[in-house]
C-alpha cells in the first residue's frame, strides 16, 4: 500500500518528524495546513511485545498527533496508520498500531513538542502556564516535561570549585498562630531557603536546603564528595554565626571571608538607630520633615566620595547646629566612613601596616566616643569578624553572585505567583539561575 502512494520528498525533509513521510499538504476550510503523512520505518511493524515483524495487516487507523508550530501558526497532522496482527504462537499480543520514536502507541503529542513545552521553562523562563498554554499542553504534561528537561541538562553534582557564596532567602512569609489560652501569638513556620553559589565559575546555584541552621548547611557540604569539599578554598557569607558554624565544621580549611556589601550595610543601619535614638532624646517623637537629621537622611547614608562640596557643608551645617546631637551624629557619619576607608583597601594588594593603620584610626574614633552606644556595637562585630574581614581585604572575594541568584530567584517566584512545593521551587530556582552558564539559545 505505501509503495503506491507518491512521497513528497521536499514536504518530508521540511517536517523533519523522523519515522513518517509526508504525503501531501492541503489547507482546510478554516484556512489551517493539514499535512497527510504515512510511516516510513520498517522497524514499526515488529511487535512491541516479542518483536517479531508482523505481516498481515488488520485495520487502518487516522491519528493527529499535536506537534509544534511551522512558520508562525499551528499545523494539523494526519497520520495514516496501520494497526498490525501478530501471529506469533507464543506472544500475548494480538495486534498493535505502528509507532515511531517521535510518536509512541497512544500519545497525542510529538515528543519534540512536549521536549519544547520543557526547554521553555528551563531555558526560557516561562510559566508552566504559559508554557501550557503556547504549546496546547495541560499543566501536569508540561510540569512533567519541565523536570524532565531540566533531569537531562543540570548535573546531578556541582563540579568542583574553588569558592563558595552561602546566603539565604525567605521562602513566603512567616506563619503565625494565636495561642488560645493566653492570646498572644507565636511563630509556627519562618520558612527559609539557604542557597550555595559558584563564586568563581559559571554554575550558577549549586544547590539549596530548606531552613537556616547549622545542621542543614552541615549536612549539604558533607554530601559532596571528599574531592569537591578539599577544592573549595574560600567561602563568602554575611556576618551569620550560623554559617560560620556549619563551614567550621564541614570545611575546616576553608578561609571564610565577610564582604563589604554586608559591613557597610551594618555601618548604615548602626547610623540610623543612631539618628532615631538622637531625634528621641531631643523632640519626644520620631523624626519628621522639618527636622534637619531627618531631611538629610540620605546624605548621612550616602558614600563622602559622592558628596558635592556644597551638600557636604550643608550637612555640617545643618546638622551641627542642632547641638550636642547634630556632633554625636556626625561623629557616627565619621565612623561610617572610617570604616569604609579601611575597606577600601580590598584588591589593592596593601601591606599588613597599612590594614593596621586603618583599623586602628577606626577603633580609636569609636573608642573616643563610646558614650555613643551604636558605635561601640559596631566595634564589637567588626572585631569579633576581623579574620573574616581581613581575608576580604586581602582576596577580594565578595559575595555579590549569591546576591543575584537571591534577586532571579525572588522574580522566578513572582512570576510564578509563588510555590507551595519546596522541591519545585529548588529545581525552578537552580534552573532560572543557570540559564546563561548552558549557553543555549531561548526558544521561540
Amino acid at each position: 500500500m505505501q509503495n503506491t502512494i507518491e512521497i513528497s520528498s521536499d514536504a518530508t525533509l521540511l517536517l523533519g518528524l523522523e519515522g513518517v513521510a509526508v504525503v501531501r499538504v492541503e489547507r482546510d476550510d478554516d484556512g489551517h495546513r493539514v499535512v497527510h503523512m504515512i510511516t516510513d520505518d520498517e522497524t514499526a511493524r515488529a511487535c512491541p511485545a516479542c518483536g517479531v515483524f508482523a505481516t498481515r495487516v488488520k485495520e487502518r487507523v487516522l491519528t493527529s498527533p499535536r506537534d509544534l508550530c511551522a512558520g508562525g501558526e499551528t499545523i494539523s497532522l494526519l497520520w495514516h496508520k496501520r494497526r498490525w496482527v501478530c501471529r506469533e504462537e507464543r506472544c500475548r499480543r494480538g495486534s498493535f498500531t505502528e509507532q515511531v520514536p517521535q510518536v509512541g502507541a497512544r500519545m497525542r503529542t510529538t515528543a519534540r513538542l512536549r521536549r519544547a513545552c520543557g526547554r521553555s521553562v528551563v531555558d526560557g523562563g516561562r510559566t508552566i502556564s504559559q508554557a501550557g498554554r503556547d504549546h496546547r499542553l495541560s499543566w501536569p504534561v508540561a510540569m512533567r516535561e519541565m523536570r524532565a528537561y531540566a533531569t537531562e541538562v543540570l548535573p546531578a553534582e556541582p563540579l568542583p570549585t574553588s569558592a563558595i557564596g552561602i546566603d539565604e532567602i525567605r521562602r513566603g512569609a512567616p506563619r503565625w498562630e494565636q495561642d488560645a489560652a493566653t492570646g498572644k501569638y507565636r511563630l509556627i513556620a519562618d520558612r527559609w531557603h539557604v542557597g550555595f553559589t559558584d563564586l568563581c565559575g559559571e554554575q550558577g546555584l549549586l544547590g539549596q536546603v530548606e531552613g537556616r541552621v547549622a545542621t542543614s548547611v552541615t549536612a549539604w557540604l558533607n554530601a559532596r564528595p571528599a574531592a569537591w569539599r578539599n577544592a573549595v578554598s574560600y567561602v563568602a557569607i554575611d556576618m551569620c554565626a550560623v554559617f560560620r558554624s556549619a563551614i567550621r565544621a564541614a570545611l575546616p580549611h576553608a578561609i571564610i571571608v565577610v564582604d563589604h556589601f554586608h559591613l557597610v550595610q551594618l555601618a548604615n543601619a548602626k547610623l540610623a538607630e543612631l539618628r532615631r535614638r538622637l531625634t528621641w532624646k531631643m523632640r519626644g517623637r520620631r523624626g519628621r520633615k522639618g527636622d534637619p537629621e531627618y531631611d538629610h537622611r540620605r546624605l548621612l547614608r550616602a558614600n563622602a566620595e559622592e558628596l558635592t562640596a556644597e551638600q557636604r557643608a550643608v550637612l555640617e551645617r545643618d546638622v551641627g547646629r542642632i547641638g550636642t546631637a547634630g556632633r554625636h551624629l556626625l561623629a557616627g557619619w565619621h565612623a561610617k566612613e572610617k570604616l569604609r576607608h579601611l575597606l577600601a583597601l580590598a584588591r589593592t594588594n596593601p601591606a599588613r601596616s597599612r590594614i593596621a593603620h586603618r583599623l586602628h584610626a577606626f577603633f580609636a574614633w569609636c573608642a573616643d566616643h563610646a558614650y555613643l552606644p551604636e558605635l561601640v556595637t559596631l566595634a564589637q562585630s567588626i572585631a569579633a569578624w576581623w579574620a573574616e574581614i581581613e581575608a576580604f581585604i586581602r582576596t577580594g572575594i565578595t559575595n555579590a553572585k549569591s546576591e543575584g541568584t537571591n534577586r532571579v530567584i525572588k522574580l522566578e517566584a513572582r512570576c510564578a505567583y509563588g510555590f507551595r512545593n519546596t522541591s519545585n521551587q529548588r529545581l525552578r530556582s537552580r534552573c532560572a539561575t543557570t540559564r546563561s552558564s548552558r549557553n543555549r539559545a531561548i526558544p521561540a
